[in-house]
């Protein structure tokens, strides 16, 4: 389907938000933001980020009532045990397939799903294939370094973040507010 402009129309697009740089997820809360002021239902699911953090966009995120899952357990090379991690990023993208597929979301955000995939703990076909069988009208972002070929592929959207220059790389501890 087309409109007037001759443009298509679609009932749902897939965002990735890729690359070295800060801003990925920070994006991906933009589009949240902007979703929920629109009324839609949004689900968000975090790959690493274990419920530890205190987050100011998951402290956001409650208060306005999105449905927000994280499942991770920290940094991996923070992991006391890289099996139970992989387990939780696999039970990460399980959560995640899930909201996709079930119709109750115009919005989902899989924020750092590349890091599973890269690791080896998710095949990047299972992921393509739960993008592309999510419900019709549910929107995807998905955050994360280093995103594989088949997932910019399937992307209608794709940023890649570049580092020019940050903080943390001149000694700058990362800043409640700014970075979590």
């Amino acid at each position: 389907m087309v409109d007037e402009s001759g443009r298509q129309l679609k009932p749902s697009i897939v965002i990735l938000n890729t690359g070295d740089g800060k801003g990925k997820s920070s994006a991906a809360f933009g589009v949240m933001l902007r979703a929920w002021a629109r009324g839609w239902r949004v689900g968000v699911v975090q790959c690493l980020k274990s419920g530890e953090w205190n987050t100011g966009e998951h402290r956001a995120a409650l208060e306005l009532g999105i449905d927000w899952f994280e499942m991770g357990d920290g940094f991996t090379w923070d992991s006391k045990d890289i099996d139970e991690t992989a387990r939780l990023g696999q039970q990460a993208w399980a959560k995640a397939r899930d909201l996709m597929a079930s119709g109750d979301y115009e919005l989902v955000i899989i924020d750092e799903l590349t890091y599973a995939i890269n690791f080896g703990w998710v095949p990047v076909q299972e992921v393509v294939a739960g993008v592309q069988a999510r419900a019709a009208k549910t929107n995807v972002i998905i955050t994360g370094r280093d995103a594989p070929p088949e997932l910019i592929d399937v992307a209608d959207t794709v940023t890649e973040m570049r580092n020019v220059k940050h903080a943390y790389d001149q000694g700058v501890r990362a800043r409640r507010g700014i970075e979590y």
